[in-house]
């Protein structure tokens, strides 16, 4: 990755959520000529710009993806596009699912069109596990979004910009995720609502969903999804996990959190997939990551890859990792650490 965005122009569509600040943390060390970050948070981006006073390559767009003609301006003379903006709460998407049609697939169709508009290099957009087979509006919606990427490097004429994905699982201390939740609610409440405990998911460091991203856009010949090799982890352990470490900071005996079981959700699942059978069958992976190639561009050449040998790519039927592992995992990464906020 040295010296890949030296001199480029960045636009990050989503830049002030969680992986948004981590690729821009990323790329700065890179030295690009700018980095645009364009979000409708405007106190998202008052936050991060004073917290990133000492950069004057990074400029600061409030806009929404649902306005083709924002996206477009904010696309002027820019190299690499990553698109990671999205309505990603289950809940939100069920309850709003126009609204998650609007942000997740026009959106999305916007920042198509912009690329091929202004001549963008490469734009890679940001999918979920939960588009496979999807139950709800929200994996809906990626699984669409996925399909106009797919679409779009076919569809592309004459242009010579370069579409690819990549497939998240769940992201682990990410804005709406469950460990922050946990730890408010055994702060606040002394008490932890859980779906069904014994529900399985993919999980990724916010670091991995990131490597992961820029590496896409490192690799990215057309058309690809690429998709990490996530361990695989049991809700249970999960909250016995936070339970047991976080209490005890805040100096809570963890005996007195009380864990309710509240059920699955509208479109919840209990697993999750990374890919389907279908795409498993043409999938090339190398020692990371899985690429699925684009069936109407055909597969392109990858240094070191080889056809997929071992089809672990569902949550239900992969082998967990263990709770010291996962504890391991979370201590790690500062997830289970207290929050403070610090301010200049």
């Amino acid at each position: 990755m040295e010296s890949f965005y030296r001199g480029k122009k960045v636009l990050i569509i989503g830049g002030t959520g969680t992986i948004g600040q981590s690729l821009l943390r990323h790329i700065l060390a890179d030295s690009p000529a700018v980095i645009r970050l364009l979000s409708r948070d405007e106190h998202k981006q008052f936050e991060l710009q004073q917290e990133m006073k000492e950069y004057n390559s990074i400029r600061y767009l409030i806009g929404d993806v649902r306005d083709y003609d924002r996206v477009k301006r904010a696309m002027q003379d820019v190299d690499y596009v990553f698109h990671v903006a999205a309505m990603k709460h289950v809940p939100a998407c069920e309850y709003n699912p126009f609204e998650a049609v609007q942000t997740n697939i026009i959106g999305t169709q916007n920042v198509i069109r912009a690329s091929l508009e202004c001549g963008v290099k490469k734009t890679i957009f940001t999918s979920t596990d939960k588009a496979i087979a999807p139950t709800n509006t929200y994996g809906a919606s990626k699984l669409m979004a996925e399909r106009l990427i797919s679409a779009a490097q076919f569809q592309a004429g004459a242009s010579q910009t370069v579409f690819a994905a990549v497939r998240f699982g769940n992201v682990m201390g990410s804005r709406g995720s469950v460990i922050p939740l946990f730890k408010k609610q055994i702060a606040d409440k002394r008490r932890i609502t859980v779906t069904r405990r014994d529900m399985t998911r993919f999980m990724m460091t916010q670091e991995q969903a990131t490597r992961l991203t820029l590496k896409a856009m490192e690799m990215a010949q057309g058309g690809e999804v690429f998709v990490l090799k996530m361990p695989v982890i049991h809700l249970n352990d999960l909250v016995n996990c936070i339970i047991q470490e976080y209490s005890q900071q805040i100096g809570c005996d963890p005996a007195s959190i009380t864990i309710d079981e509240i059920g699955l959700r509208p479109g919840e699942k209990m697993f999750e997939e990374l890919m389907t059978e279908e795409e498993a069958n043409i999938a090339l992976e190398l020692p990371e990551v899985f690429i699925i190639p684009n069936a109407f561009v055909g597969a392109h050449k990858y240094e070191g890859a080889a056809p997929v040998s071992d089809h672990c790519y569902n949550s239900h039927n992969s082998v967990p990792i263990s709770r010291g592992q996962l504890l391991e995992l979370l201590v790690d990464n500062n997830l289970l650490t207290i929050e403070r906020k610090v301010y200049s």
